[in-house]
């Protein structure tokens, strides 16, 4: 087991990209120094602007004072570093295919529910179908499984978590639907597969605060998503 001195983890509490971190170093029972950056859009730290110059974005592992950043490239290296509980499936098709829907994950399914959670009238609307679109491919994949890793929670779960969370609360706040169970049964099992398991359930933001919280950025961001 590391030693809470060697691992830092530099990020915000609302953030799903930091609760990725959050949840495989709990997995894995790696100690580790959580530093909770105050103010990312007005004053970002010393510390954040040192250990990531390029992007300036959480979250940043910093592991014997080198730091890692993007959090997909964290999650393999942290199952690279600390090989106990493995994430990543054994054989290399297998790999491969988890980053490929990692990666679409990020850059399709996340990037149309936010843009249909921070906008309203058709721009949400064709966000939403964008987002309802990706579901689709994705329940495609667990093929009854309880999770994408099989049997247990793996790279692409950890990868696809905030699905499970956030998404009913981006839901609520943005007055909108993405996520039917009748017309997803395998990802609503999923959500409830993933969010029961006792590492993730206990590492969860409080929802009552992201509502609070997210309520007040809708209304920031509805400037930058006009219709």
């Amino acid at each position: 087991m590391a030693k809470q001195k060697e691992v830092k983890l530099l990020g915000v509490w609302l953030s799903p990209f930091v609760c990725r971190i959050k949840w495989v170093l709990k997995l894995k029972q790696v100690d580790y120094e959580n530093i909770e950056e105050e103010d990312l859009f007005n004053n970002k730290s010393e510390l954040l602007l040192s250990s990531n110059p390029i992007h300036k974005k959480i979250p940043v592992l910093l592991h014997n004072g080198k730091a890692i950043v993007e959090s997909l490239n964290i999650l393999e290296y942290i199952d690279e570093t600390w090989p106990q509980s493995p994430l990543m499936p054994q054989d290399p098709y297998d790999r491969a295919m988890a980053r490929f829907w990692a990666k679409f994950a990020d850059e399709k399914f996340i990037t149309a529910t936010f843009e249909a959670f921070a906008s309203e009238g058709e721009k949400q609307n064709k966000a939403i179908g964008l987002a309802v679109e990706c579901l689709g491919f994705l329940e495609e994949q667990l093929q009854g499984k309880p999770f994408f890793g099989g049997e247990t929670i793996g790279y692409l779960d950890i990868a696809l978590g905030w699905a499970a969370y956030w998404l009913q609360v981006w839901e609520e706040v943005g007055s909108m639907e993405i996520m039917d169970p009748i017309k997803f049964p395998s990802i609503n099992k999923w959500m409830n597969n993933f969010v029961e398991s006792s590492v993730i359930k206990d590492n969860l933001p409080p929802r009552d605060k992201m509502v609070l919280v997210l309520t007040e950025y809708r209304k920031i961001l509805a400037g930058f998503y006009k219709v």
